[in-house]
């Protein structure tokens, strides 16, 4: 997509981020999370871990989708991925975060972040990597579609509520990328 470029994440970011993560938790979650931990996010306290997550340059990097306005910019998705959290699953990169701004989505910038991700990744020595999302979310269609092979289930606690997540699984991302490479060279 022209006029939108994805880019390493800056400090200057995090309100932009802040405010996509705000407004795609309550549209994706709403139903799936308890309403009165969505109606109590903020973009301001938002902004702060994500401010303090730039800041750091720990161990998580971050993406974003920047469209381009006659302001300037604006960050309309981001992803966040770095090396597995959890050693229960025998992959050695996560997805942590991807999400795309409400009125961005079906445009092709999920599939530019999370190959962006990927092509991060295998740079890093990371060949594999997952990612975990809430079994009832219709985003877990997108993952399919991305070739992500469901790995496992479990079951979290968020917020007081009991809930279902399905992880998809990428076993060869220098595979996916050349795969990638030739269809987006071909449409």
């Amino acid at each position: 997509m022209s006029g939108v470029t994805v880019r390493e994440a800056r400090a200057e970011d995090a309100a932009g981020i802040a405010r996509v993560h705000v407004e795609t938790w309550r549209a994706a979650y709403a139903g799936l999370v308890p309403d009165t931990y969505l109606v109590g996010m903020s973009e301001q306290g938002q902004a702060l871990v994500w401010q303090r997550l730039l800041s750091s340059r720990g161990r998580e990097s971050v993406l974003v989708a920047e469209a381009a306005t006659a302001n300037g910019g604006q960050l309309v998705g981001f992803g966040s991925f770095g090396r597995a959290r959890r050693g229960t699953l025998p992959y050695k990169g996560e997805i942590y975060t991807l999400y795309v701004a409400v009125d961005w989505q079906g445009r092709g910038l999920g599939r530019r972040l999370l190959a962006g991700m990927f092509r991060a990744m295998v740079l890093g020595g990371l060949p594999d990597a997952f990612l975990w999302v809430l079994s009832s979310n219709p985003s877990r269609f997108f993952y399919e579609a991305m070739g992500g092979d469901r790995a496992a289930i479990r079951q979290e606690t968020f917020a007081g509520t009991l809930l279902d997540e399905t992880a998809y699984a990428w076993p060869d991302l220098a595979g996916w990328l050349a795969s990638f490479s030739r269809t987006s060279r071909g449409s």
